[in-house]
């Protein structure tokens, strides 16, 4: 039957036009509402076969007749074809009816016509996304699987040219408060990072905060956002990809690299040896497939109940390509501990549960929308924020510290990409048909603002500084 669909082509596209005037071709298709030799042939029965032909083959179709056209414009079939893509049907979805028309979103699901947007998305160029976060930065084309490689810089030597791809760079979350310094701190910082990439002549950047890719990551605009960054670990609330910094963005003076130092303090008193801070930060990221356990296949992990854990056998050991064998046992779930419990790490800070419940206290009491839902999900990112039972502790630990007005519906959701999270989100955005679109800054645009920056930033309001 694929066979018979491609002769029905190549028997169309072989036809000429009878004045033999070679301009008027494109238009020499037939105008007939039949389908010939398939009209017999039920719809859903049709659309099944030309699935077989794969989409070149099927595009071609469209100028056979008004009934191939109509046939082959279904959204059903390039629904389907697109499911076949390499990034997953559900982001895609999410990217291209709420992310589509850029910023304020406008969800748009009727009227789409999924056959455009795969035949946009096949042209995107596509954009190399720079992450900086975790206390590394990953790079990588759109078009990629992941990230193709990390370091330690922030610029490094990719193998593009600057002036042939837009970039896509994410901002650190940081300047917290909704002041006048904070903003015009924010906005020198990303301008920072504009005309570093405008300088290497770069056609196009967009830049959007890490906390807002890692939403767009998890299929959301709106939400709390738990970021466990290198230094500081920051609870941002967004709705509708705004941070809500008028309700308080609350940060812990504790990451990443804190519950490194805690681990090697950890390991010291217990005499285990280790080569560096490197070495120690593996053991506490590592997974080993060996464990059988999904749960435990990283050897630090989240208590669901601390001192319930106390009393267990937890030993395990983890051997690191160089360095050989190590065995921790208690060390590999007190580690995690003092982000609920921060002074057995001698931090006098608030604990996460209680800094986002603080948050969503906060958010509630503003009554910033009719719907408290949007709230209610939390999304975890950073390398640190991938420990097995993070999550499920944090969901317990608020649904016992908020009243159940506001704890009923919360859900915390762990990193969807792992450490890679955010830059996955900004590949979301750089696969998008409409992209660069209202996404990107240009070099003339950026130029402009320089000089004109009131009317600009009035005229670009997807560029907001709180927006992104």
């Amino acid at each position: 039957m694929a066979m018979l669909l491609r002769r029905v082509w190549e028997t169309m596209s072989s036809r000429t036009c009878s004045t033999g005037d070679s301009s008027a071709r494109p238009s020499c298709t037939t105008e007939s509402s039949s389908l010939g030799a398939f009209d017999q042939i039920p719809w859903d029965v049709l659309i099944q076969i030309v699935k077989l032909i794969g989409p070149k083959e099927a595009a071609k179709l469209c100028v056979v007749s008004r009934s191939w056209r109509a046939l082959v414009s279904d959204n059903r079939l390039w629904i389907f074809f697109l499911q076949h893509q390499q990034e997953p049907w559900d982001s895609i979805f999410f990217g291209e009816t709420t992310l589509g028309s850029g910023y304020p979103y406008q969800t748009l699901v009727t009227g789409l016509s999924f056959m455009h947007i795969y035949g946009q998305r096949a042209q995107v160029p596509g954009s190399v996304i720079i992450d900086g976060g975790s206390g590394y930065c990953k790079f990588g084309w759109s078009k990629y699987d992941c990230p193709s490689g990390r370091t330690a810089t922030f610029l490094v030597r990719m193998q593009v040219k600057p002036s042939t791809q837009p970039i896509v760079v994410s901002i650190p979350i940081c300047h917290y408060d909704d002041t006048e310094n904070a903003k015009a701190s924010r906005r020198q910082l990303k301008d920072c990072f504009q005309q570093v990439l405008f300088d290497l002549n770069v056609p196009a950047v967009c830049a959007i905060n890490q906390a807002t890719l890692a939403l767009y990551a998890a299929k959301r605009t709106s939400g709390i956002v738990v970021n466990i960054g290198f230094q500081v670990t920051s609870v941002v609330p967004i709705l509708h990809g705004k941070v809500m910094r008028k309700v308080g963005v609350e940060v812990m003076g504790l990451g990443a690299l804190k519950l490194t130092g805690y681990l090697r303090l950890l390991m010291q008193q217990n005499n285990i040896n280790f080569g560096s801070l490197y070495t120690v930060r593996t053991l506490k990221e590592l997974a080993d497939p060996s464990f059988g356990n999904m749960e435990l296949q990283k050897l630090c992990y989240v208590a669901a109940d601390y001192k319930a854990e106390l009393s267990k056998d937890t030993q395990a050991s983890l051997e690191i390509a160089g360095e050989g064998w190590f065995t921790l046992s208690k060390e590999r779930f007190q580690t995690g501990e003092i982000l609920f419990q921060p002074r057995m790490a001698d931090v006098r800070t608030m604990g996460l549960d209680q800094a986002v419940a603080l948050c969503m206290d906060h958010c509630h009491y503003a009554e910033l929308s009719g719907d408290d839902a949007w709230f209610k999900t939390v999304i975890l990112t950073g390398g640190s924020a991938c420990l097995p039972g993070l999550a499920e502790r944090l969901e317990k630990e608020l649904r016992g510290l908020l009243p159940s007005s506001i704890s009923n519906g919360i859900r915390v959701i762990p990193p969807p990409y792992g450490a890679d999270t955010a830059w996955f989100g900004a590949k979301l955005v750089g696969n998008l048909s409409t992209f660069p679109g209202a996404w990107c800054a240009t070099k003339k645009q950026f130029r402009r603002k320089s000089r004109f920056n009131i009317m600009w930033r009035s005229s670009l309001p997807y560029l907001e500084d709180d927006a992104h």
